[in-house]
């Protein structure tokens, strides 16, 4: 998962971008990067790191122009590295730097293509860098020296006759402007909006609406699946659908996990639809158990909060805020191995003993996915007193892996895959687990926008949208997520760092 953002301003951008990803940084911890144009040249600052750590005085001042586009990454499939950081940029044709967020499932076939009948070179594991590789070619394709909007419109379709899988992008053409597009299938989330100044209307393209917010923007709306919007450098704004066929089905996890709750995506505000979580989770609660005996609903922070509390009024009864969260660690999913994972958890989390001492409690998180984390909160749980501990989470077992842009683990290592909702519950060690039902998640989500007739909830029942993903696919991309490949590319980053240090 990555956030992406780009600005067509009248002013310097380099301070709202770097506001804009800061805004961003839960989509990504890995690595941040900057790339602004400045008449015919581009300036860069990219690295492994928060925002804050990777932008010191010395590289804003170096980031200057009137447009620019910045990038958050968590590494997906194959991407680890300083290398990965993005934006990456191609010089021909024109000159051109891109963010994705997202992940091509056919990057393999494209990257034999890009070399045999493209000519061109892939340089790192990412297929970001693939995704752009595409798009100049097609771009070049038009063989012309200077270009319009057309020429772009066209060659973003192109991207869509070749490319297969999810890819939100914002691009930067020197000299010309911004692009931002959307896969046919609008499975990751891309918004734009304006501001009106002096000077005429500023642009911004975003991951979410929030980044907007912040920085003064009005959501315009979002950027429709299969279609691409351009930002020229003085501010004209062109937007057309380029996909032949388009099917909107944006990934249901955005408003589980992933999404900040007050962002508007796809016309859905993902608070409210955390709010519904909650309260279709709390009626089948009292569904199985009319006569339970929950004495305080507790959440996992922070973003299980919205549901834990909706469900707790449902349920009638107390809400509590039972752990201290340290907000300088990761998220535990993401991080590469589970050694790591399993000591960040005590580090991240402390319980308050008071609230669980003697209680039956019932922890809500917002989904379990390896089950590592919500193992050791249960332990926290009962070392805190607790007389029993309930489990609840607001989305359905998480079964299969999400090829799309999220980097959930090899299937093996899904708690939940081949197992049956009471052996995930003894594998926890839980006195009761409930899941959120899958039908429940996509009413609660849908209910905010019924014009969106389908959801990529492949992470879920193990149905793809994209229809291109085989079991082989899933088996290639088993081996390179699993934690000993993680651990082994880590060792490998190690040693070239240290060589290229020595």
């Amino acid at each position: 998962m990555c956030g992406i953002a780009g600005i067509v301003s009248s002013e310097e951008v380099n301070q709202e971008l770097y506001e804009a990803l800061t805004v961003l940084q839960h989509r990504g911890q890995d690595a941040a990067g900057i790339v602004t144009c400045e008449g015919d040249r581009f300036h860069l600052r990219k690295d492994r790191g928060l925002v804050r750590d990777v932008f010191h005085t010395r590289h804003m001042m170096n980031l200057r122009g009137t447009m620019g586009v910045g990038h958050v990454r968590y590494p997906t499939a194959g991407c680890t590295g300083s290398a990965e950081a993005q934006p990456f940029y191609v010089n021909s044709p024109y000159g051109i730097t891109m963010a994705h967020n997202g992940n091509l499932t056919n990057a393999e076939v494209l990257k034999r293509e890009l070399f045999v009948q493209d000519q061109r070179h892939i340089n790192t594991d990412s297929d970001s860098e693939v995704l752009l590789n595409v798009f100049a070619h097609e771009l070049q394709e038009r063989g012309k020296l200077r270009i319009g909007p057309e020429d772009v419109f066209r060659a973003v379709a192109g991207v869509h006759r070749r490319c297969r899988g999810a890819y939100s992008v914002v691009a930067m053409i020197t000299g010309f402007g911004i692009i931002g597009f959307r896969d046919p299938y609008g499975i990751r989330p891309l918004v734009f909006g304006g501001r009106s100044t002096r000077r005429g209307m500023d642009y911004m393209i975003a991951s979410e609406s929030v980044a907007l917010d912040v920085l003064g923007f009005d959501l315009i709306r979002d950027v429709r699946p299969g279609e691409a919007v351009i930002i020229e450098k003085n501010g004209t704004l062109h937007a057309r659908q380029c996909a032949e066929r388009t099917l909107h089905a944006p990934c249901i996890f955005e408003f589980v996990y992933f999404a900040r709750p007050d962002s508007i995506i796809d016309d859905i505000s993902v608070y409210k639809a955390r709010l519904r979580m909650g309260d279709t989770l709390a009626e089948k609660i009292l569904r199985l158990r009319p006569d339970h005996d929950i004495d305080v609903v507790i959440p996992i922070p922070d973003t299980s909060r919205t549901s834990a509390l909706q469900l707790a009024n449902r349920l009638g009864v107390k809400y509590r805020e039972g752990f201290v969260k340290n907000r300088y660690i990761g998220r535990t999913f993401i991080m590469p191995g589970q050694l790591l994972r399993k000591k960040s958890v005590r580090q991240k989390l402390n319980a308050i003993d008071l609230e669980f001492k003697g209680k039956n409690v019932l922890l809500v998180d917002d989904s379990i996915v390896r089950g590592t984390t919500s193992m050791q909160i249960i332990q926290m749980a009962r070392e805190a007193g607790a007389n029993k501990v309930y489990f609840a989470s607001a989305a359905p077992p998480v079964r299969y892996p999400n090829v799309y842009g999220i980097d959930m683990p090899a299937a093996c290592e899904l708690i939940a895959h081949g197992r049956t909702d009471r052996e995930v519950e003894k594998e926890l060690g839980c006195d009761w687990l409930v899941y959120q039902d899958l039908q429940d998640l996509i009413e609660a989500v849908q209910r905010g926008n019924p014009a969106i007739r389908r959801f990529d909830t492949s992470c879920f029942d193990g149905h793809y949208v994209t229809g291109d993903v085989d079991q082989d696919y899933l088996e290639r991309l088993s081996c390179d997520r699993s934690d000993a490949a993680k651990a082994r590319r880590e060792e490998e980053n190690s040693v070239i760092e240290l060589h290229n240090v020595g």
